[in-house]
């Protein structure tokens, strides 16, 4: 109707001009006048645009209405089909999708609107009801879970947990193979044992070189025993939780001591992280355990009285502030692989 009206209107003001113009010629027009025309059919196209567009939403909101009360007229006759069909039991039929539906129905609008946002997807889309948007949340939430359970995030303590698992079983099939093994095993035990006697600091200032056979063997012999150890448990105290802790621990531990363990062989430590280590093993071998955190506090932090950073007083380093701040460099500071295998060398 509005369509309509305007064409009409239009119609009345193109036969209005040529009265108003009098005798003038009409092959002559003002533009005061083109462009008064030229605005009347703008505006009738927007118009007719409009109207066009608003009959196309009307229609197509006709026909979602039609397929959704098709919809409630099939859901509704396989209801009253499943009524009538005999259960078993004597109770009502549950189908599977009856929950789901019924989970998406109870939520809010404000909550579905929340999730939405939460998720970074639009809230509403064209034409869409808020039955249709519950469902459209359920379906991203199904999918969201499915994706979390393929793809698990994992960190290193979990993953030490795993190895412990994997080791168990490795272990397991170990013990049913040849005794053989376990003869070469205690025959490297002896020697290391022999190799590992009680550290001499003063091989510090006379010969460092021999120093490291010795600090090698006897964290190797202590890491070993600390996996005899762990084996040798009983097994309820292996299935709880801090049995897989102290495990996951260990094996941790073993992974973050391999650098060190290179270096020592490769003959590549510092001479100042050398001192600390040899005196922390020293101290472990006699069982002075006091003295040895006092090692492991020295060589992890160092000793300096003043905070971290300030260890000079110009801002030139002198000779004698070198020799005097040897003692406090904080070593766990330097970077990840040192602080790593210092905190192990404690555990």
């Amino acid at each position: 109707m509005d369509a309509l009206k305007a064409e009409i209107a239009v119609k009345r003001k193109a036969l209005a001009v040529p009265a108003s113009e009098g005798a003038r010629p009409a092959k002559y027009m003002r533009r005061g006048d083109l462009e008064r025309l030229k605005e009347e059919q703008e505006k009738q196209e927007r118009e007719e645009k409009e109207a066009r567009l608003r009959e196309e939403r009307e229609r197509e909101e006709r026909e979602r209405e039609e397929r959704r009360r098709e919809k409630a007229a099939a859901k509704a006759g396989s209801a009253c089909r499943s009524s009538k069909s005999p259960h078993p039991e004597g109770g009502p039929s549950t189908g599977s999708p009856a929950p789901d539906s019924a989970l998406s129905f109870n939520i809010s609008n404000e909550e579905t609107v929340r999730r939405l946002r939460a998720k970074g997807q639009p809230i509403r889309l064209f034409a869409e009801s808020d039955k249709d948007r519950r469902l459209r949340l359920r379906a991203l939430e199904l999918i969201e879970e499915k994706d979390h359970e393929r793809h698990g995030g994992q960190n290193d303590f979990k993953k030490a947990l795993e190895d412990v698992e994997n080791v168990e079983r490795q272990m397991k099939d170990r013990q049913v193979q040849d005794e053989s093994i376990r003869d070469k095993g205690k025959k490297k035990d002896s020697e290391v044992s022999l190799v590992s006697e009680i550290l001499d600091l003063e091989l510090v200032k006379t010969d460092p070189d021999k120093l490291y056979p010795i600090i090698y063997y006897a964290m190797k012999r202590a890491l070993k025993e600390w996996e005899q150890w762990m084996d040798e448990r009983p097994e309820n105290v292996k299935r709880t939780t801090q049995g897989k802790l102290a495990a996951a621990t260990q094996r941790q531990s073993a992974e973050y001591l391999k650098p060190l363990f290179k270096l020592l062989r490769a003959r590549n430590l510092p001479p100042d992280v050398l001192a600390r280590i040899a005196e922390i093993v020293h101290y472990m071998q006699k069982r002075q355990y006091q003295r040895a955190n006092d090692s492991y506090l020295r060589l992890s932090i160092g000793n300096a009285p003043w905070p971290i950073g300030v260890t000079m007083v110009g801002i030139h380093e002198r000779s004698a502030r070198e020799k005097i701040s040897a003692d406090q460099v904080a070593h766990v500071l330097n970077d990840e692989v040192s602080r790593k295998y210092i905190q192990s060398l404690k555990r």
